[in-house]
């Protein structure tokens, strides 16, 4: 039986939901095969939060059969956690929160070793918690650091695609340092994104019923530029889309839809997906 390498590309660690039974959600993600984790941040509270916790884990998750993953039969065994580590970045929804300086303090949390990247960042036209204006000047500036530090970039986006793409290409940032997370757009969109060079990664969404679209998206994805996330604590996958607190563990289930969706070993989509992430964050 084939080890299982998966990496939970973009996640919230630090949210109350996850932190309340860290050791446990950790404990399950290792049995599951996550080798790693990436503690996605929206403001610099978070980030910070999320730089702490990356310091305090730097172990290899333990891997297990795939059987034991798509069975959901996993034990609870005593398993070394996942190395996790972490972005850095002001969310559109708190664009409004950006204070002066807050782009200096960023850097400063970029600087660290586990920080993966800028994000995450972008536009979202769906609450607009903040007005979009402070939106579109915070992603420009947050794109620009990243451009000057010579780091990736997590993007998020909803309802704002077009402005989304004319900001990135205004800000000179090679496409091929982007991620577009827990992509939910259709192949036209993911077209586009691909032309400018970036990956896209697919959260549970893709594995909900009605995302025929979405999932052609991700057949339209190159096997070097597909990763993939669970976004957790939201959007928890089929077949335990009933959860209410999503996890790491379930990337698993993200990584069996996908695999099957393109006919591609899951072992080999999972080391695949890996790779991806391992090398557009350099970890």
């Amino acid at each position: 039986m084939a080890d299982i390498e998966l990496i939970d590309s973009h996640c919230h660690l630090c949210h109350g939901r996850l932190r309340a039974d860290l050791p446990g959600v950790l404990d399950r993600a290792a049995a599951a095969g996550v080798m790693a984790i990436i503690c996605a941040s929206g403001s610099l509270q978070e980030a910070a939060a999320a730089e702490k916790l990356a310091s305090q884990h730097v172990g290899r998750a333990t891997v297990v059969a795939r059987e034991k993953i798509v069975a959901q039969r996993v034990a609870r065994p005593t398993l070394s956690a996942s190395t996790i580590y972490f972005t850095a970045g002001v969310h559109p929804h708190e664009a409004k929160s950006a204070e002066a300086g807050y782009l200096d303090r960023l850097a400063e949390l970029a600087a660290d070793g586990k920080c993966v990247a800028i994000g995450e960042i972008g536009l979202d036209y769906h609450y607009n918690f903040s007005e979009p204006d402070v939106q579109r000047k915070a992603f420009a500036e947050q794109l620009a650091l990243a451009v000057r530090l010579a780091r990736p970039v997590v993007i998020h986006t909803r309802e704002a695609f077009d402005d989304t793409l004319a900001i990135i290409r205004d800000s000179g940032l090679d496409g091929r340092r982007i991620v577009f997370h827990s992509f939910t757009e259709p192949p036209d969109a993911a077209g586009r994104v691909l032309e400018i060079g970036a990956s896209i990664s697919f959260s549970g969404i893709v594995t909900f019923r009605n995302s025929d679209q979405l999932r052609q998206s991700a057949l339209l994805t190159p096997d070097d530029r597909l990763m993939i996330e669970t976004d957790s604590p939201y959007l928890s996958p089929e077949p335990v889309r009933r959860m209410k607190t999503n996890e790491p563990a379930n990337v698993a289930h993200v990584a069996v839809c996908l695999a099957k969706l393109r006919n591609c070993p899951f072992e080999h989509f999972a080391r695949l997906t890996a790779e991806n992430t391992k090398r557009l964050f350099s970890m």
